[in-house]
């Protein structure tokens, strides 16, 4: 090789394993400030002088802003074990012939089929190539290249990596993508669900951050407020979503989490209405349902191409339509919980009771229900689906519903009617809520001891949300004026329910209450009638 002194040191088959001392360089041509985590490099020979000379080659080396990181295993059953707790690992400068003569070959098919990691990228270098020929070993094994160490230059070995980590750092932008578009597949799917707002946000976010490999401090705002002369006025944007140091800002005003410096940048995009580009951060700027907007704060480590802002300026118009159909749906979502809120006031009005019964009751449900171990969302459905629990009463007489005495026993068997009619009236619905609803209304009536109405079902037979509605309804029912009966005091209240335990109410369910008993009276005195 010409005008270069050359290092050397000996493979243990005394073949000659050369490294040229050459000028620093790195992979981008020029020395560069290394700011991200580093790229790590796994060393694995028996021969300690491998390591040593290998070392001493990639010193200084930096691809894409990052510097390497070293380990080294000298057997292939260090290697396996060092793999395993490494699994970032990008690239594997692997012998073959090491406590055995397929020592390496082995660690191949640990790292490819046991631990199924596909990302790593595998360099084979061998001193005996007889022990492994390259063409059966290119075809047999997932490797990504294949060195004598009597051919592996400091030259060489240079490509090598910077081929390998261009690889890797590809197959990690697929990975990330994937992780992002998952996200927003997941929110799409669930969009009736709470927060997929926030969820289709952070998926995009996550996204753009792979697209653009940029850095991971960066945060979304959304805008509730109605722009004005080109201006968000009337409230304050928020930080919903973020990654980075930015994951911890979530529900904050950007006056109080961000800088003057960086609110100034998102205030241009505002003020602006496009997108901003900068040579370390950009401001992604989304218009949506008319009045409402949302921007995208990131920042990075290298400006953008022009291919790059037009593709972000295409991508932010569909985002832009993605934003719109969310909020549409949420809306849709509030709407029809409102809904349903309110039908079941108007069943409560006809029978002379007040809305604010079927607001206790929601109340007293959600409480019981989280007190019980269940999820918030499946909490939140039944504090939903409780205000429909006496919807059928819409379908009894006047006479039967507001008579002020005691019912006679035909005229009960009318007014059980009601279970029946509120479970007609809300099943076959495509809506969950609804078809929970109707759960709701067709079994709070039921007793635990089997001797409650409509079916007569016992125990666990009724539905957890028809269990705590029950205790729920009497509750509340119990402690306030009706047409046939003055309010209870509610220690009388208490003790009837205590009383009850096991026989009309689910006794693990009536420990909840009084568990929850000064909860269960701050919402009575929260919604008095």
């Amino acid at each position: 090789m010409e005008n270069r002194d050359e290092s050397r040191t000996m493979t243990d088959d005394n073949e000659e394993f050369l490294f040229a001392d050459e000028d620093a360089d790195t992979a981008s041509g020029a020395p560069a400030k290394a700011s991200r985590r580093p790229w790590v490099v796994m060393i694995v020979d028996d021969e300690p002088g491998i390591h040593s000379i290998t070392r001493l080659a990639l010193s200084g080396f930096v691809f894409d802003g990052r510097p390497l990181e070293f380990l080294s295993a000298y057997s292939g059953a260090e290697a396996r074990t060092l793999i395993a707790e490494h699994p970032d690992t990008a690239i594997v400068l692997l012998d073959v012939v090491m406590e055995s003569e397929n020592a390496g070959l082995d660690v191949v098919r640990h790292i490819r089929d046991t631990l199924g990691n596909r990302m790593t990228r595998i360099i084979l270098r061998t001193g005996q190539p007889g022990q492994a020929p390259e063409r059966r070993v290119i075809l047999e094994y997932d490797i990504n290249d294949y060195k004598t160490k009597t051919e592996l230059t400091a030259q060489k070995l240079f490509t090598s990596i910077v081929a390998g980590l261009r690889a890797y750092a590809y197959l990690e932008i697929i990975e990330q993508n994937r992780q992002g578009l998952e996200q927003i597949i997941n929110a799409s799917a669930n969009i009736f669900k709470i927060q997929s707002m926030e969820r289709f946000v952070r998926g995009v976010l996550i996204q753009l951050l792979s697209l653009l490999q940029l850095g991971e401090d960066a945060f979304c705002c959304g805008s509730r407020c109605l722009i004005a002369n080109d201006r968000a006025v009337g409230g304050s944007l928020c930080i919903v979503a973020g990654t980075g140091v930015y994951s911890r800002q979530a529900g904050q005003p950007i006056e109080r989490a961000l800088s003057e410096t960086t609110q100034g940048y998102i205030l241009e995009a505002i003020e602006q209405r496009r997108n901003i580009f900068a040579a370390d951060h950009i401001v992604l700027f989304f218009s949506y349902n008319g009045d409402q907007n949302s921007l995208m704060y990131l920042e990075g480590q290298r400006e953008l191409s022009v291919f790059d802002r037009d593709l972000l300026d295409i991508f932010c118009a569909n985002v832009a339509i993605a934003f719109n159909n969310i909020h549409l749906a949420e809306e849709l979502e509030r709407t029809q919980k409102e809904v349903v809120e309110r039908i079941g006031a108007v069943a409560e009005t006809r029978s002379e009771e007040t809305g604010n019964h079927v607001r206790r009751v929601a109340e007293y449900c959600h409480l019981l229900a989280r007190a019980s171990g269940m999820s918030e969302a499946e909490a939140q459905t039944l504090k939903e689906a409780a205000p429909m629990h006496d919807i059928g009463k819409v379908g009894i007489p006047d006479s039967i519903l507001n008579k002020p005495g005691k019912l006679t026993p035909e005229e009960f068997e009318i007014m059980k009617k009601h279970a029946e009619i509120g479970k007609e009236l809300l099943s076959g619905s495509n809506s969950r809520l609804l078809d929970l609803s109707a759960i709701v209304a067709h079994e709070h009536h039921e007793r635990y001891d089997g001797k409650g109405y409509p079916r007569g079902l016992k125990g666990e037979e009724i539905h957890v949300y028809g269990r705590i509605t029950a205790i729920a309804d009497v509750f509340d029912a119990l402690g306030n004026p009706r047409c046939y009966k003055d309010a209870w005091p509610i220690d009388e209240v208490f003790d009837y329910m205590r009383e009850q335990r096991g026989l009309q109410f689910d006794p693990g369910l009536i420990d909840l209450l009084f568990a929850r008993k000064e909860e269960m009276l701050r919402i009575r005195e929260s919604f008095k009638d």
